[in-house]
């Protein structure tokens, strides 16, 4: 489903997503209208579960005051549903799915990052992408998930021993060892500037670029789902090397600038070694606890499912043999 167009029976309803977006833009009266409100598809769940994240994971400048509503009574209630709803529909896909993973957390984080390592569409892009879909792309891609430092940093909260110090040292990583220049969201900012990416809106994402979003946003703003969080965002640094691999190779191809370059250089070079340091001094020494072997494996297994979408999406976007097919 791309662009996620909204059923015509369902068009002539006004959305959760818009409702709450003006409710959270005023002074909060129409908030108490919203605590029991459905939204009209699940394009509008994932919007408004988005909306509802952004009061507590996004810049305060992006707010505009709105993250005054962070914990109202009906904003916490219709969190709660949409973050449950979300979950259930993971859980579902989850169950459908006969994984044969080891039963060893850091054995089953392997096999699992070893599966969809390189997604088609990163082939198409590194071989037979024009300049202009390189750049878009990367738009959709985002690079290897935009904030990951701010889910590193929440993701450490509560660890103690060698989990909460790799954790630590990859974020540090992240912080370019506290030079501001090597900052992995400033080398973004400077490859976007480099190559004019747009600035995509969300309307503008696939709904499977949304759920994307949706599940780093749901673990990171539910204290219970941090193991699920270390599992996701270990799975995330497990993979992203060789797609970065790929990347650098489109971009040398088109002749892109050493600015363009240095984002997915970077993340070719150093996210191998993450991979390797967050499952052997991460996952391994949490994953004694029971609780939280079960769910890191399920957390990547949960990113998995998101990430093989997302990309089955966007290879159908880009890739005309693709589109051609699935029509």
């Amino acid at each position: 489903m791309i662009g996620g167009t909204t059923p015509l029976h369902t068009r002539h309803r006004e959305s959760l997503s818009e409702r709450l977006r003006s409710a959270l833009g005023g002074e909060g009266g129409e908030l108490d209208d919203l605590a029991s409100a459905e939204p009209v598809d699940r394009r509008d769940a994932v919007l408004s579960l988005l909306a509802v994240n952004d009061l507590h994971t996004a810049p305060l400048e992006r707010l505009g005051g709105a993250e005054r509503f962070q914990h109202h009574p009906a904003v916490a209630a219709l969190k709660s549903r949409l973050d449950a709803r979300f979950l259930a529909d993971l859980e579902a896909r989850d169950a459908e799915v006969d994984w044969e993973l080891p039963e060893d957390a850091p054995h089953a984080m392997r096999a699992l990052g070893a599966l969809g390592l390189v997604p088609d569409v990163y082939r198409w892009l590194a071989h037979e992408a024009s300049p202009d879909e390189v750049v878009a792309f990367l738009a959709f891609e985002g690079g290897p998930d935009g904030g990951f430092d701010d889910l590193v940093a929440a993701c450490q909260i509560g660890l103690s021993g060698s989990a909460k110090v790799e954790l630590a040292q990859n974020y540090w990583d992240e912080m370019g060892g506290g030079q501001l220049d090597l900052v992995h969201t400033e080398l973004h900012h400077k490859l976007s500037r480099a190559l004019g990416l747009p600035d995509l809106d969300r309307a503008d994402q696939p709904l499977e670029g949304l759920e994307r979003a949706a599940l780093a946003s749901v673990l990171a703003t539910n204290r219970r789902l941090q193991p699920e969080m270390v599992g996701a965002l270990g799975l995330l640094e497990l993979q992203a090397g060789p797609r970065c691999r790929k990347v650098v190779s489109a971009l040398e191809r088109i002749g892109a600038s050493e600015d363009a370059l240095h984002f997915y250089v970077e993340h070719a070079t150093v996210d191998p070694r993450h991979g390797k340091d967050w499952v052997d001094k991460a996952v391994a020494p949490l994953a004694a606890d029971p609780r939280w072997a079960t769910g890191i494996i399920r957390g990547a297994r949960w990113r998995s499912l998101v990430n093989a979408a997302f990309f089955e999406a966007v290879h159908r976007r880009f890739v005309p043999a693709a589109a051609a097919i699935a029509s």
